[in-house]
């Protein structure tokens, strides 16, 4: 073989033929580096299911990324200072007022800043819809089961993002130090001063000294734009890793199966598909924030201990809470020289006692079932209807406190008494919930009998045809394969029940309370009360088998 001549073989230290050009060599690199190329051969062509309803998911991911795009933009003009100046600045109307720089900042955005009003309204925009599509994305969860083994810890990661995204809107549209905002502040510290024993000292030590305070607002700033965050974004990628990591949920259908998943791989489809999503979900954001009006701090002034904002109401994710407040009686107590006030402390400890429930329900249901097994295939709400009656219930319950929250609007507009709202929404607490739990059940049981009668009887054709008797009949299509897999898919196993309590020796078994509790729940949840029995094959041949008519 000649000098100029190549070897014919690759030993382990020789670069790579085809590594040519520019992006070959840096490809090449970073595999000898990093490794990467292994890792990606192995799941960039992992397979994902479609459906609409994951997009959800999707639009609370890209609304954050939104969020933290406009957020370091304004991060750039905004002075989070309790300091107070005379406003000399380009709204006309506010000359000569005496403000904070915090809220001075807010009008310089607003007037001033170039694109700096358009970026506050993507911004509040965003984190509406954000947390809108987080919990939204949460109950499909829900509702479809997609949280048992072995998402129960992802389940956790998406509800801590939904607990700090509440959180984070409520440090967010505090900072402007509009009256607005500060009317806001004003019920978050009252609130905090009704815990028992410590109350007065958490407000001290959230304010700076007494309400209004002077470190409040350089405290919030950032917790706002760096500590939550910064855990969201930490909880973010787990959450996606996780999503990576266990195989992606999926409707029942045919070729579906707890082991197999139809879709479309990861690269070059679904990434180009959630590409494009994020463009589309960015520009409708930027639509919003810009023909629609959202936080007119001008409109409201700067903020004042004396005064009130007529019509204050916080965001919707926090009309729960103040709902709870609102109708809860006026109770104080006094105790040893001390007022406890029951009145807003209990809907105060209410609102994270109700989301903590949320929160472990995944563990619950395990618990009650004792499935251990893991579970790729999603169920249709109307086969688990004490669950979807469960959800429901709890909806229900969200949107009277709601009203509860901004009952004075309600009276205003709908020319009622603020009084009558009050006492409908305390009856409706109670009332609502039970009523949706007893309707939506019956729904969901109404819906599998009609699931069974159509894979008995098949699908009505609306042709009627007289029988040689002299009997009328509707005559029935006989449903494909893929539908009758579709519809009796699901399982239907036998609910936990405790035995017999006495062994074949005469001896009393011992039964633990939480057996017996865990025993009453399960047939509650899926005994022959929850579910109506799917057809069998058996059924199914037997009324096939004749003439079908």
């Amino acid at each position: 073989m000649g000098d100029g001549a190549r070897p014919k073989y690759r030993t382990a230290d020789s670069p790579r033929e085809d590594a040519s050009g520019p992006g070959g060599r840096l490809a090449d690199w970073a595999d000898g580096r990093l490794g990467i190329y292994a890792v990606a051969k192995a799941n960039m062509r992992k397979v994902f299911p479609d459906h609409w309803s994951f997009m959800l998911g999707e639009v609370s991911l890209y609304s954050f990324l939104v969020l933290i795009l406009t957020g370091v933009y304004l991060t750039l003009f905004f002075e989070p200072s309790s300091a107070e100046v005379v406003y000399r600045g380009s709204y006309t109307p506010l000359n000569g007022i005496v403000m904070t720089r915090a809220y001075e900042s807010a009008l310089d955005i607003s007037f001033d800043v170039r694109g700096g009003l358009l970026i506050r309204q993507i911004h509040h925009w965003a984190a509406l819809v954000f947390v809108t599509a987080m919990l939204v994305h949460m109950m499909r969860v829900f509702f479809t089961g997609a949280f048992r083994k072995p998402r129960e810890v992802n389940w956790l990661f998406g509800w801590s993002l939904l607990m700090l995204g509440i959180i984070t809107g409520l440090t967010g549209y505090s900072l402007p130090d509009d009256l607005l905002s500060g009317t806001g502040l004003r019920f978050a510290h009252g609130a905090i001063l009704s815990v028992p024993v410590v109350g007065t000292y958490l407000a001290f030590f959230l304010f700076g000294g007494e309400f209004p305070g002077e470190d409040f607002i350089a405290r919030l700033y950032p917790i706002h734009i760096l500590l939550l965050p910064g855990i969201m974004l930490g909880l973010v990628a787990a959450h996606l890793i996780l999503v990576f990591h266990h195989k992606h949920t999926q409707y029942p259908g045919p070729g579906r199966t707890e082991k197999s998943v139809v879709g479309m791989p990861f690269l070059p489809v679904y990434l180009a598909k959630a590409g494009g999503f994020f463009f589309l979900v960015f520009g409708v954001l930027a639509l919003m924030g810009a023909l629609a009006q959202i936080n007119p701090v001008w409109a409201f002034g700067p903020y004042r201990p004396d005064l009130v904002t007529t019509g204050a109401q916080p965001d919707w994710y926090l009309g729960f809470s103040e709902g709870l407040i609102r109708v809860m009686p006026g109770w104080e107590i006094d105790l040893w020289g001390h007022t406890l006030v029951p009145g807003v402390f209990i809907p105060f400890a209410l609102f994270p006692l109700v989301m903590i429930a949320i929160g472990v329900y995944p563990f619950v249901e395990a618990w009650i079932t004792g499935d251990k097994r893991e579970h790729h295939i999603l169920d249709r709400p109307r086969n688990a209807p004490v669950r979807t009656a469960l959800g429901v219930a709890w909806l229900s319950l969200y949107t009277v406190l709601l009203i509860g929250g901004g009952n004075d609007i309600v009276a205003t507009h709908l020319h009622l008494s603020i009084n009558a709202i009050t006492w409908f929404v305390r009856i409706a607490v109670f009332a609502v919930p039970v009523l949706a739990f007893v309707v939506t059940k019956k729904i969901c049981m109404g819906l599998q009998r009609r699931d069974r009668a159509k894979v008995l009887h098949g699908r009505e054709t609306g042709t009627v045809k007289r029988l040689p008797n002299g009997e009328y009949v509707e005559t029935h299509a006989p449903l494909s394969q893929a539908e009758l897999f579709t519809l009796t898919q699901h399982e239907q196993n036998p609910p936990y029940e405790i035995g017999p309590l006495v062994d074949a020796g005469g001896v009393r078994r011992r039964v633990r309370r939480s057996q017996r509790l865990r025993a009453r729940l399960s047939k509650a949840m899926f005994g022959p009360d929850a579910r109506i029995e799917k057809p069998t094959a058996e059924e199914y041949r037997e009324l096939t088998r004749g003439e079908p008519h």
